[in-house]
């Protein structure tokens, strides 16, 4: 099987396996919440079963990524896509309100990635 690394540029496919993972890992913590009649040991297996998939996509993503990012780097990319997802589920699936609150706290979360990905140097 070839190395997806060789045919896709390292940061898309370390961006674009984080952000599938982060997908799975969001149902596989969140998703349960609209089933709260479902018994916790079925919906604690069924997450287990989707965030398998997470693990699937994390690791890779982070194998390849590592070397074209540091590992702060990487935890930095996954964090924010991981609250990206999380506000755009949270509204579309949940059904919850995005308020200013969340848009001023994710505008200091951007601002400390840009700390982790400039160059001091």
């Amino acid at each position: 099987m070839p190395n997806p690394a060789h045919l896709i540029p390292v940061p898309l496919l370390t961006i674009g396996l984080l952000l599938a993972s982060n997908v799975f890992m969001t149902f596989a913590w969140y998703g349960h919440l609209k089933f709260k009649a479902a018994p916790l040991i079925a919906v604690i297996l069924v997450s287990w079963a989707i965030a398998f998939f997470e693990y699937v996509l994390q690791v890779p993503a982070n194998r390849y990524g590592h070397g074209t990012f540091s590992a702060a780097q990487l935890k930095t990319i996954q964090e924010v896509i991981s609250l990206s997802v999380f506000a755009l589920f949270s509204w579309a699936y949940l059904g919850e309100r995005i308020t200013w609150q969340h848009g001023a706290g994710f505008a200091l979360i951007a601002a400390g990635a840009w700390f982790i990905f400039h160059d001091w140097g």
